[in-house]
């Protein structure tokens, strides 16, 4: 191989590289700002289950509160 091909691909690797580094710092600002949106999602969640279990009693009584089943 000539030293221009060696420097030619050389070059075209040092290009790829840095793209590449560019492209994965992206991705993990991204992955870690989807990381944040999915806590503040559950957070939510968590609070919305809590208020609706605050304002809708279940149709269910609690074991203590029911009556015995007959005795046959």
């Amino acid at each position: 191989m000539s030293k221009k091909t060696l420097e030619d691909r050389l070059a075209e690797l040092e290009t790829r590289l840095a793209f590449q580094d560019d492209v994965i710092h992206t991705l993990s600002e991204q992955v870690a700002q989807q990381e944040l949106d999915i806590r503040e999602l559950w957070h939510a969640k968590q609070l919305l289950h809590k208020q609706l279990k605050d304002i809708s009693p279940s149709n269910v009584k609690k074991e203590e509160d029911e009556t015995p089943p007959p005795h046959y």
